[in-house]
């Protein structure tokens, strides 16, 4: 039940807040505004238009902020004077035309109330150069939040651009190896077939030899893993059998009879189909196939790789696709942890992934973006050694993904802190401070989600909850939350 009741002058003389005005002025104000009475309860919620500047004259309340779906409260006080509700009505570029917080009656409270408009007025009019510093240091964080937000986002792109690089390079060199000594091999092919095609070769036989070749090409393709010792012993066996046939260099070509699961005797058959003159010429047009169908192979795997990193850019990035979509989140992380793999070097990977999770609609980009920055710092914890655990599942109504590191912890006295923008741990050059509050906008602020962190020494796990359904983009403009006004008597901001 609310009652409204005149303003009486001498009270609010005695506030810290009116206390250097003039006689006129306190008048206005008297004029402009009320007394307002509440019982316990909601006063303004969170999100509502903002139409009220409220200074306690006595009672009790308290400030919240919505979380993840949860009422976090974030101030206390009795305090008179203290104000909440439309502080930053002056400011004019819209972002402070809703309540930034929720303010609850503890007890039977007083408040002096004035009008947004007035309250903008009145700061207008009366204190010109404070509000030309109080916008500067407002827009000027906010602008300062943007900048080096943009810088953490440039690191990390720099980072995955550079391992990226690296990655891709690796198969991209393997190709043009493979195919150079592919080159050299269709050569030697060619010149074996125009021996075989000048020699004294029975028609009846070379038929045979050309449908052992095709085998051989099968056995490529099926070949076993072997451990190096099994490698080394079969090599020897095969040098063996060269040598007692005649077939100089033998230990030269049996690594690529071996590499392609060819034994003795499968060799016996190539014996049973030449006579023993045409023999080392048929083994060393086989051994070329054979080294080529390898080669071919290697440059399959090295482009399918290729392919495989530029898609796992592509769904990183999001590029070519809509900025807001439903998709797997199994494919959002598997494309981070892609992007990552150089950073993530020798450390476990444990992926415990709950496939019947749907599809939800989220920003895929931004997300990744979330994922990158809880997986760096979880492999900057582990210093290069240690589990990286990433689990899935549902959680009510919501995909929860949580990412794990056995790293020794973050201190009970500052795990109430790294979500605060500018707060870092790091070395003074290796941290901005802007990576987990980036992460927390883009999941709280943007996906209407949650994020928090659970650490002891050996297990610090950030859980991330996405909502099932559409709600996300109600915010995607929203900027920063309203920062605390210069009046450090003033316990409610």
């Amino acid at each position: 039940m609310t009652e409204r009741l005149p303003c009486d002058v001498d009270e609010l003389r005695t506030l810290f807040l009116f206390e250097k005005l003039s006689d006129e002025q306190l008048a206005w104000l008297c004029q402009r505004g009320h007394v307002e009475t509440h019982e316990p309860g909601v006063v303004v919620a969170e999100g509502e238009p903002a139409t009220c500047f409220y200074v306690l004259l006595d009672g009790k309340i308290a400030l919240s902020r919505r979380v993840g779906g949860q009422e976090v409260e974030t101030t206390r006080t009795d305090q008179r004077g203290a104000y909440a509700g439309a502080w930053t009505a002056f400011l004019e570029d819209g972002s402070t035309s809703t309540y930034g917080a929720t303010v609850r009656a503890l007890a039977p409270t007083r408040f002096y109330t004035l009008g947004a408009e007035d309250f903008a007025e009145l700061m207008r009019q009366w204190f010109p150069m404070a509000l030309h510093l109080l916008e500067g240091v407002f827009y000027g964080n906010r602008r300062t939040q943007q900048v080096i937000g943009q810088r953490e986002q440039l690191l990390a792109l720099g980072s995955l651009s550079a391992g990226l690089t690296h990655e891709l390079n690796n198969p991209a060199a393997a190709a043009v190896r493979a195919a150079s000594s592919l080159r050299d091999r269709v050569a030697g092919m060619r010149h074996k077939l125009a021996m075989i095609a000048g020699g004294d070769w029975d028609r009846r036989r070379l038929a045979p030899l050309i449908e052992l070749q095709e085998r051989a090409v099968e056995q490529v393709a099926k070949a076993p893993e072997l451990t190096p010792l099994e490698a080394s012993d079969r090599e020897d066996e095969l040098v063996e059998w060269f040598d007692d046939h005649g077939i100089s260099g033998g230990y030269e070509i049996a690594p690529t009879f071996v590499q392609a699961g060819l034994d003795v005797a499968w060799l016996d058959q190539v014996l049973l189909l030449v006579d023993d003159g045409m023999l080392e010429g048929a083994v060393r047009w086989l051994n070329y196939t054979i080294e080529s169908e390898l080669l071919m192979a290697e440059i399959e795997d090295a482009t399918t790789r290729i392919s495989t990193l530029v898609g796992a850019a592509k769904q990183y990035s999001q590029m070519d696709r809509s900025p807001h979509q439903v998709l797997d989140v199994h494919e959002l992380l598997d494309s981070t942890l892609v992007m990552m793999s150089r950073k993530i070097g020798d450390v476990r990977v444990v992926k415990e992934y709950d496939r019947t999770l749907p599809r939800i609609p989220v920003y895929g980009a931004e997300l990744n973006q979330v994922w990158t920055n809880l997986v760096d710092n979880a492999l900057q914890a582990m210093d290069g050694a240690g589990t990286l655990t990433i689990r899935t599942s549902l959680v009510g109504d919501r995909v929860q993904v949580e990412i794990a590191d056995t790293g020794p912890g973050i201190p009970e006295d500052v795990v109430g802190r790294i979500f605060d923008p500018f707060f870092t741990t790091k070395p003074v050059g290796e941290g901005t401070g802007l990576g987990l509050d980036i992460s927390w906008r883009i999941v709280v602020k943007k996906h209407h989600g949650d994020l928090t962190v659970e650490s002891r020494p050996g297990d610090t796990r950030f859980r991330v909850l996405l909502p099932l359904r559409d709600g996300a983009g109600a915010d995607a403009a929203a900027g920063p939350p309203p920062l605390p006004p210069p009046a450090p008597s003033s316990p409610a901001r």
